[in-house]
């Protein structure tokens, strides 16, 4: 996801990396690596160029503060990392200010009107919708089944209604105007105070699909009429979009297919064309993945930060149990692969472990193009499927014909079952060492324990890094991906190095002779 984006302004710092202040010379470097990459990400050329004006304006009218922060927290910052800073702001003033409000009626059922083009994936996100509106506004919505052109259309929306326990409404064969006004009076039968249309697409706009939309519109006067827009469409997204808004006036946008658009130009481009904010992000097919748009978040990823906001909630959508307990059983040394099974079922719900490692502010320490699979995570949980429960909750020892046992069943090798093994012992013992010395810490606050105890604690580490392949997930980020520029460095000789410098010495004054 976004990684042209990335890219260019990765290169961007790289250029600023080293230099003691932004001059007219190196910021034209920056600059023009990250104008190569926007356009090749399709950002409406316009856009681009106004951007890029503001952050050199900015780069080269402001002095460089050489600390931020106040006291103790006082940090030193270099013109790179103040570079970055301008990037951040002007991309989150591009996309910004934030609104993913809707309009909701007083005394009556709000109306929301879901337009789009086929394929851009409106009716699926009329389910998200909906599931969202359940979810945290505790609204009882009613779906409406208004494409009455795309087969099967009626029948996807009937199964999603389902789903997410929601009634759908459609008449066989009446239009789609009457449709939408007959559904608004089913509403108030049903006691439901949220109306959603899910109206016709078309493969590109055409009169008849204009002006039948318009009539929707005029006979329910929809308090909402939000544009689903496929991501992956670059700049057509925009001009789709201007098409729309010059009909129907829209209140902004659901930006779908983000998360598998490695360019993500629409995004960049969308509020700045259209003047239209980009409401909701679908990230994926689950229902769940529909999240509020965030400038300052998706600014962040696209500049390597990581989005940490965005992965708080991320997981508090999907934590169910009580999460204290469950740290508390980790520090304790008690974790076991039951737990670990549940900790995996978590992470899946959250969504693709790539666009979860996106939101990371660890982004320089993944190797470029390290293959984050998520079929990883569905080995290791059909290997401890494959356990016993004893053996699950650790009262049976793994030995070798226990792991070829779980292999066979697992349809894994045993190196890889070894590997699991080994790690999860390992990640369980430097945590229930960590548990220990946390007592202390929070009484005394003396640091964090003995020096033999520390010691431990990093072997514990240093084992579950150098271990190859399997796990994904606890060594060290780069054996995470299996790369092998992550290895650990060799040792400093000093000798050696004293030897060699030495045996420079010596051969120059040789030479001078």
């Amino acid at each position: 996801m976004l990684d042209v984006l990335s890219e260019g302004f990765k290169e961007a710092k790289l250029k600023l990396k080293g230099k003691a202040v932004l001059n007219e010379s190196n910021v034209k470097e920056a600059i023009d690596a990250i104008r190569k990459s926007l356009l090749e990400a399709d950002v409406e050329y316009s856009v681009t160029k106004n951007f890029l004006q503001r952050v050199q304006e900015k780069a080269l009218g402001q002095e460089v503060a050489l600390r931020a922060g106040k006291g103790d927290s006082r940090v030193a910052v270099s013109p790179a990392d103040h570079f970055v800073m301008i990037c951040k702001e002007e991309l989150e003033q591009l996309m910004g200010p934030v609104n993913a409000e809707l309009n909701m009626a007083v005394n009556r059922p709000t109306t929301i009107m879901m337009v789009g083009l086929q394929g851009s994936g409106k009716t699926t996100s009329t389910g998200k919708l909906a599931k969202y509106l359940v979810n945290k506004d505790k609204k009882k919505p009613l779906l409406v089944a208004a494409d009455i052109y795309r087969p099967a259309a009626v029948q996807q929306l009937k199964v999603l209604g389902e789903r997410i326990g929601v009634p759908v409404f459609h008449k066989e064969g009446a239009d789609p105007v009457t449709i939408c006004k007959e559904a608004l009076q089913k509403a108030f039968d049903l006691g439901c105070d949220v109306v959603l249309f899910d109206t016709a697409g078309r493969l590109t706009i055409d009169s008849a699909l204009m002006q039948e939309l318009a009539d929707i519109q005029s006979a329910t006067k929809p308090d909402n009429v939000l544009l689903v827009c496929d991501a992956m469409m670059g700049q057509d997204a925009v001009t789709t979009a201007k098409s729309f808004d010059e009909r129907l006036s829209l209140s902004g946008v659901i930006m779908t297919k983000l998360d598998g658009d490695a360019r993500g130009g629409a995004a960049l481009s969308i509020k700045e064309v259209t003047g239209k904010p980009i409401k909701f992000l679908g990230m994926g097919e689950d229902l769940d993945r529909l999240e509020e748009f965030r400038p300052e978040g998706l600014a962040s990823r696209i500049l390597g930060l990581g989005d940490i906001v965005g992965l708080m909630q991320d997981f508090q959508k999907v934590a169910e149990e009580d999460q204290e307990a469950q740290a508390l059983k980790l520090l304790q040394g008690q974790f076991s692969y039951i737990d670990f099974y549940k900790q995996i079922e978590m992470i899946q719900k959250m969504g693709s472990l790539k666009d979860l490692i996106a939101k990371m502010p660890m982004q320089d320490m993944i190797p470029k193009g390290a293959n984050i699979d998520d079929r990883e995570l569905t080995k290791v949980k059909a290997m401890i499927d494959s356990m016993t429960k004893r053996e699950r909750i650790g009262q049976d020892n793994l030995d070798r014909p226990r792991m070829a046992r779980i292999a066979r069943g697992s349809g894994r090798p045993v190196k890889e079952v070894e590997e699991l093994h080994k790690r999860f012992t390992a990640m369980r013992k430097m945590m229930g060492m960590l548990g220990k010395n946390m007592g202390g810490l929070l009484g005394k606050i003396p640091g964090m324990g003995t020096l033999g105890q520390m010691n431990n604690m990093r072997k514990a580490a240093s084992q579950m890094g150098q271990m190859p392949g399997g796990l994904g997930g606890m060594g060290d980020m780069g054996s995470m991906f299996g790369d092998s520029a992550s290895k650990p460095k060799p040792a400093f000789d000093r000798e050696k190095q004293k030897k060699m410098r030495k045996a420079a010495k010596d051969a120059r004054k040789r030479n001078r002779k």
